[in-house]
């Protein structure tokens, strides 16, 4: 097939596609922002000891993310295709990453995740509200 015919083929079959199109889950910047804080809290959780994660709330809010993203327009297997990603979770592990870095985390020593994660606590922050000190 030629390399037109295969670009027309492609546009037609893609149209109605775009025409309904959604920005992927990973664009909906409240949805994944809310992900990542989770993931991140999460993180600090699993390798300071003298911290927990606050799993009833992050549940709590991953339940009304699935709510928003199906009020959005989003079916749960969409929602499910995104959360379940490989390249979604590379993407936000990355990102986690590199946020622990900058702030002085090295998987190394675990005392410095649990200076990030009281700092965290004691500011409040969209990371902090899903921790606590034991």
């Amino acid at each position: 097939m030629s390399f037109a015919k295969t670009l027309t083929l492609a546009a037609l079959v893609t149209l109605p596609a775009v025409a309904n199109a959604k920005p992927p889950l990973r664009d909906v910047k409240e949805i994944d922002d809310e992900l990542y804080y989770i993931a991140i809290a999460n993180e600090i959780s699993e390798y300071c000891p003298s911290i927990s994660g606050r799993r009833l709330k992050a549940i709590s809010v991953m339940w009304g993310l699935r709510s928003k993203a199906n009020k959005l327009g989003y079916s749960d297997t969409e929602i499910r295709s995104y959360v379940e990603s490989d390249a979604e979770k590379d993407r936000m592990r990355a990102k986690g990453e590199a946020y622990l870095a900058s702030n002085g985390v090295t998987y190394d020593n675990p005392n410095t995740f649990c200076t990030l994660g009281q700092k965290e606590i004691q500011r409040n922050s969209a990371i902090g509200v899903y921790l606590r000190a034991n």
